[in-house]
């Protein structure tokens, strides 16, 4: 009997022809990972990957060495037509939708990490990648480097998730921190951001919440198998924070964090079950693995059926953490380009309601100015009774912190009063804070913030 023919090298197969869409920061280091890992990655794809192009707005702007011009060009559509696999980092809605759509068409496989684009027009890429048969993959476009959306779109698949709780935006995580633990204001934190490069000139997108929105909607859709966009997403950001709830966080024994929520939620007006997405600030008791979560980093946190709770953390964002999710999913459809077969396609079978932002079970810390005279609480807590909300909790204070009177009162002395509320319902929370306004007691509703439903406590 003679010996089995061996199985041709990844040399011997033509090269997996890539090209790349923008060369930014995150372009760059696909850049480099390509030629520093060409053996490796050849090897586990099956078939050499050839860099043939690299889409650029500038031909003439400052590059990394590592990037050799001969491969730039102004020509995206001519590129994308002669690509195998094609992987886009230059973010923003257009150019990149019809450069993808052209791609996908085409038949090339691609690889996106534009988070903004795929919560906006997602369903439209998925129905161009079903429709020729290839694939479409964007491990990059949540929490960078964190392997998130594999887990959630095929390592979750057979179980049912309740809810994903994510920290996926460094930059308010790291603001928020640094006024955690240096009482600076969040106009300091901004600023000390954008000089680590962690904050754009422009931060908007970050500190209102937008960034997290997107990844909110994306992990939803994984998650629910229901079609989430950006719109469906209730959005807080963190501009309207101070240091002293901050510290009123720490005082009370949590976190504040930025909070990306997607869970299955029961509709309190009788209507069907959905599901409820949304980006707020919350405060995280401290025993919950979101608290310890600093500086820059990400983490998603899932609770499911059988699994149980799962957290992922690691770097949600930077060049290199990027660049090496992008080429994961390079090498995963590079190998389906040589071996056949295809990745998860798009899963909306469940077609959940997403559930209006009043419908949201929450708990909430709710600090008020009061005069500080017999008979307030009684008032307060009447006000929450008549919507239903009920106390867990009280704190009293003298107030102002800083020991002043209050400028509107001065003959009147005033305290804050901190209510810890059990679990209702987001419109009732709304209602009755407007009341709480209003009471000739209350001198001015400070702040409202939800606080972590830990579940099972």
């Amino acid at each position: 009997m003679s010996a089995p023919e061996p199985a041709p090298s990844a040399g011997a197969r033509p090269p997996i022809r890539v090209a790349l869409l923008g060369c930014g920061t995150v372009g760059t280091e696909v850049v480099r990972l390509l030629g520093a890992q060409a053996p490796d990655l050849a090897a586990r794809v099956g078939a050499p990957l050839e860099l043939v192009g690299v889409a650029v707005r500038d031909l003439d702007a400052p590059r990394d060495p590592v990037v050799d011009r001969a491969l730039l060009t102004a020509d995206a559509e001519g590129l994308v037509e002669r690509a195998d696999v094609v992987v886009e980092v230059m973010g923003g809605l257009e150019p990149a939708r019809g450069l993808l759509l052209r791609a996908l068409r085409g038949g090339a496989a691609v690889v996106t990490a534009n988070k903004a684009l795929l919560a906006e027009d997602g369903p439209t890429l998925y129905a161009a990648a079903d429709a020729a048969g290839t694939d479409l993959y964007f491990e990059a476009a949540v929490a960078g480097a964190i392997p998130i959306v594999r887990p959630v779109r095929e390592s979750l698949v057979g179980d049912r998730v309740h809810r994903v709780l994510g920290i996926v935006n460094g930059t308010t995580n790291y603001v928020l921190d640094r006024m955690a633990t240096e009482g600076l204001g969040l106009d300091e934190a901004v600023a000390a951001a954008q000089e680590l490069g962690y904050a754009e000139a422009d931060p908007t997108a970050d500190v209102e919440g937008y960034d997290a929105a997107a990844k909110a909607a994306i992990l939803a859709s994984l998650a629910f198998h229901t079609r989430v966009s950006l719109a469906d997403v209730d959005r807080t950001g963190i501009t309207g924070l101070t240091a002293d709830d901050v510290a009123w966080a720490a005082r009370t024994g949590h976190a504040l964090k930025l909070l990306a929520v997607a869970e299955r939620a029961v509709d309190p007006s009788g209507g069907p079950d959905g599901i409820g997405v949304r980006v707020h600030p919350a405060l995280v008791p401290l025993d919950h693995p979101l608290a310890g979560v600093r500086g820059a980093f990400n983490a998603v946190f899932v609770e499911a059926e059988a699994a149980g709770e799962l957290m992922f953390y690691g770097r949600g964002a930077g060049g290199a953490p990027t660049a090496s999710a992008v080429l994961g999913d390079v090498v995963s459809v590079a190998r389906h380009r040589v071996q056949g077969g295809r990745g998860p396609v798009e899963s909306s079978y469940a077609d959940l309601p997403v559930l209006p932002a009043e419908a949201a079970r929450t708990r909430a810390q709710v600090r008020l100015l009061v005069a500080d005279r017999p008979g307030v609480l009684a008032q307060v807590a009447s006000a929450l009774a008549d919507h239903g909300v009920s106390i867990e909790a009280v704190q009293q204070t003298a107030a102002p912190a800083a020991g002043e009177p209050d400028p509107a009162h001065p003959d009147e002395p005033s305290a804050t009063l901190v209510l810890t509320t059990h679990t209702t319902t987001e419109g009732a929370l709304r209602a009755t804070v407007r009341v709480l306004a209003d009471l000739p007691a209350v001198r001015r509703v400070v702040s409202v913030l939800s606080v972590l439903r830990v579940e099972g406590a």
